[in-house]
């Protein structure tokens, strides 16, 4: 299957050149955002479901004015399954489409109750079967409250990958394989991280802001603004 072109080409020679430009764009990452991890607050890895299911077209900050309440009255699996869905309608409204979050984070505990005792599984397999989770929360999940290592491609690591020219590929899986090929798996939870936080302070969606982004000298979109 031929992948689609994207607007913005990768400049790359050879496989060698290309995982050298990629090794210097981790490293610039890494000094811009060395301490780079989630911003949502969680204290299990059932809690951290719940909250990136809730970050769907919202932001961190909006999640964690929320979650405190929720996982007050609702801070495990069983008691989220046993709740009145108005009463976690009203909790999470401000987070948007508060209903269908609602109907997916209930299922989702109450698969994890049948299927797995009430405690998260920490297996990608386990996860893809959880309503709410696919391969980007399961990735989110398992990096950050298992320590496996993995790739988060939201829509910041898309944008980002494909301007660096780290890929050509628009389905977010692909973009997935293509980084872990690139990248050793030590990398893999933190180069996520630091896409994500770039994308949200530099490279904007709209307007990137490629006069001051420190990743330009490897960066074909930035190389084409500044030629343009």
């Amino acid at each position: 299957m031929t992948a689609p072109a994207d607007r913005h080409p990768p400049a790359r020679s050879t496989p060698h050149t290309q995982r050298q430009r990629a090794a210097r764009l981790a490293r610039r990452l890494a000094r811009l955002y060395p301490e780079a991890r989630t911003a949502l607050v969680y204290d299990s890895p059932f809690q951290l479901y719940v909250a990136t299911v809730l970050s769907a077209q919202c932001t961190d900050a909006r999640v964690n004015q929320v979650t405190p309440e929720l996982f007050r009255r609702y801070p495990t699996a069983e008691k989220i399954a046993r709740a009145r869905r108005s009463s976690i309608e009203a909790l999470i409204r401000r987070t948007g489409f508060f209903r269908n979050k609602t109907r997916s984070i209930q299922e989702g505990a109450r698969r994890i109750v049948r299927a797995y005792g009430g405690a998260l599984p920490g297996e990608m397999e386990a996860l893809l079967t959880i309503p709410g989770i696919g391969r980007k929360t399961a990735n989110v999940i398992l990096g950050n409250a298992f320590g496996i290592p993995g790739i988060a491609v939201d829509t910041h690591v898309r944008r980002l990958s494909q301007r660096l020219g780290l890929t050509r590929r628009q389905d977010p899986v692909r973009i997935e394989f293509e980084l872990m090929e690139l990248y050793p798996p030590r990398q893999w939870i933190d180069l996520s991280h630091r896409l994500i936080l770039h994308g949200r302070q530099i490279c904007h969606a709209r307007r990137p802001r490629c006069g001051i982004c420190s990743l330009r000298p490897d960066c074909p979109h930035g190389q084409q603004s500044e030629a343009a």
